[in-house]
Order: structure tokens, then C-alpha cells, then sequence
């Protein structure tokens, strides 16, 4: 079964960075998609970014393009989303999910899409 922990959240001023890591166990992630998705409180979840793991292709939501950037480290069955520029409207929870399925930025950004999540991590802007 698998498994996914997040990791790397805190509290970070407005402009700074924040790298978040979605670590695997149970089943190594090839050919699993890999979402990250952020919730703010009295909002719906939102995905802000997806890769395959396959072959790195990956996606954004337009709200983070060119401040946040997808990652895989097949050795480490870990993702990554680094985090720059941060702003106090990307304070919320966010969560890693995997779907073994093939990639397409279509779906990817579904949170009904996936099967599998983590717990989620605390990522706070403020000054």
C-alpha cells in the first residue's frame, strides 16, 4: 500500500522560500502521477502543480508559474515542490497525491482524481 508523507512546512516572511518533500513508501512512484495541492481554510482545495514520474513532465497553476517548481528524485521515491517568492495568500495546508495513471495536465489538477494522499503540511506567509 502506499504511502506519502509531507514534509518542509513552516513559517516563512512574504518573498521567501519553502521546499516541501513528498516521500513514498510501500510502492516505489513509477508510473504514478504526483499532485500537490494546497487547502486554505473556508476554501476548496486547489491543485497548484502535478508530474509524472516517468518522465518529469510536470504542470502549474497560473497563480505559481515561474515561483514554484516540480520535482522527482526516483533514487529517494521523494517529490518536491520548491517554493519561491512566497506570498501571505499561499498560506494553507498542503498535500501530495499520487494516482497510478498516465500523466496529462487534462486531470492532474483534480483533486478527485486521486486515491492517495499525505497528512499535509503547514506553509504559513507572514510577516
Amino acid at each position: 500500500q502506499l504511502k506519502l508523507v509531507e514534509s518542509g512546512g513552516g513559517l516563512v516572511q512574504p518573498g521567501g522560500s519553502l521546499r516541501l518533500s513528498c516521500a513514498a513508501s510501500g510502492l516505489t512512484l513509477d508510473s504514478y502521477v504526483i499532485g500537490w495541492f494546497r487547502q486554505a481554510p473556508g476554501k476548496e482545495r486547489e491543485g497548484v502543480s502535478c508530474i509524472s514520474s516517468s518522465d518529469g513532465s510536470s504542470s502549474y497553476a497560473d497563480s505559481v508559474k515561474g515561483r514554484f517548481t516540480i520535482s522527482r528524485d526516483k533514487t529517494k521515491n521523494t517529490v518536491y515542490l520548491q517554493m519561491n517568492n512566497l506570498k501571505p495568500e499561499n498560506t494553507a495546508i498542503y498535500y501530495c497525491a499520487a494516482e497510478y495513471r498516465r500523466y496529462s495536465s487534462s486531470w492532474c489538477f483534480g483533486a478527485s482524481e486521486y486515491d492517495n494522499w499525505g497528512q499535509g503540511t503547514q506553509v504559513t506567509v507572514s510577516s
